[in-house]
């Protein structure tokens, strides 16, 4: 057993099951009652409190929050997961016995597991269930068409009818919302959440930004540079995969604090490699320090090939798994970009590219 934020935890957390409901709380103890309303409160959510388990509310409930004083009273109640045992006293052995005889997958000591709890508590209200499949877009080189092969995966994965998230993570980048052209569209960019602390409401945000070509983007405005603490950049990436769907990510060629925070959420980094050496030599630095954080990195390939070259080479040589070679679009070469957005044509080869990733991808994450 593990020892979390105040409170000892065997399995994952009651929102894993993605229910979406009201929260169960029972206690006779009016002053943890009050707490528990608190931080019912804080996360967004409003309980249903009952002194007896009555059956109907003890099954439907995502999260049963017991008070240490009921946990007599609920020893006969059906068995079943989402059951927290909420305790004061730090020195009361007992507590964990307790937590047995009624089948608790957590037992949280109040004040220490609050913050904890109130996480917990802010899954249940916003149905969370499996985490969005998070992919990382990074060039090997300036221009090597990583933003351009991002926005493809975007819309690829919405006109698949998945919940779909495009993040920007590089300020020095232009903004992905012109890529798509809808740098005039409504919503908040950046800047808008640089004071974000703790937690960010998952649907807050995805209600929040700009909507284009059926999917949300979060970019970057127009104005001054404006540095968004690493904490930020945690609490609104961590909002957005609780949406579930797809997350993909515009990254930088460099690594910070922010882009490090981005790199530990990520399940997939693809480095987009143009098929020559001097690229090669370039990107194999960058897959150094990208490597130190990302554990899945693969390498898509970009021609055309330099002489001895093939996408299995520069694979080699850069010792990455293979994720393909990217196609290149005839209509985003001409001067204006072409009027669409990447992989906007569906039988198109960046299309074809980008839905043959995604199917692949999901198929491993359903497989972990």
């Amino acid at each position: 057993m593990e020892t979390v934020a105040g409170s000892v935890t065997h399995d994952p957390p009651p929102a894993a099951s993605g229910r979406q409901g009201t929260p169960l709380i029972v206690t006779e103890d009016d002053e943890l009652l009050d707490d528990l309303l608190r931080l019912c409160a804080a996360a967004g959510a409003t309980p249903e409190v009952h002194r007896f388990v009555h059956d109907s509310s003890w099954e439907a409930a995502p999260l049963v929050l017991v008070g240490d004083d009921a946990a007599r009273r609920v020893r006969g109640a059906a068995r079943r997961r989402g059951v927290v045992l909420v305790g004061r006293d730090q020195d009361d052995s007992g507590v964990w016995r307790r937590a047995v005889e009624i089948g608790a997958d957590h037992v949280l000591m109040l004040p220490d597991g609050e913050q904890w709890l109130v996480d917990r508590i802010a899954d249940v209200a916003e149905g969370v269930g499996r985490p969005a499949l998070t992919v990382g877009v990074i060039g090997g080189r300036g221009g090597a068409g990583a933003s351009t092969l991002a926005c493809g995966l975007a819309v690829a994965s919405a006109r698949e009818g998945l919940r779909t998230l495009l993040v920007d993570a590089d300020p020095l980048g232009g903004g992905l919302d012109v890529l798509l052209g809808g740098e005039t569209a409504e919503g908040l960019r950046w800047p808008a959440f640089a004071a974000s602390r703790g937690r960010v409401g998952s649907g807050a945000l995805e209600e929040s930004l700009p909507r284009l070509h059926s999917l949300r983007v979060l970019s970057w405005d127009r104005g001054d540079y404006v540095a968004v603490p690493p904490q930020a950049v945690r609490a609104v990436l961590a909002a957005a995969r609780r949406r579930g769907g797809t997350v993909v990510v515009d990254l930088p060629r460099r690594v910070d604090d922010g882009v490090a925070e981005v790199l530990a959420q990520l399940d997939v980094g693809l480095l987009v490699v143009p098929a020559e050496l001097r690229s090669v030599a370039a990107a194999a630095r960058v897959a150094s320090a990208v490597g130190m954080v990302l554990r899945d990195l693969r390498v898509a390939v970009r021609g055309p090939y330099a002489p001895g070259l093939d996408d299995r080479e520069v694979a080699r040589l850069l010792g990455l798994p293979l994720a393909g070679e990217v196609p290149v679009e005839s209509a985003l070469l001409r001067p204006d970009g072409g009027k669409e957005p990447p992989a906007a044509a569906a039988r198109g080869p960046l299309a074809r590219f980008c839905k043959g990733f995604w199917e692949r991808a999901l198929l491993e994450a359903g497989a972990a």
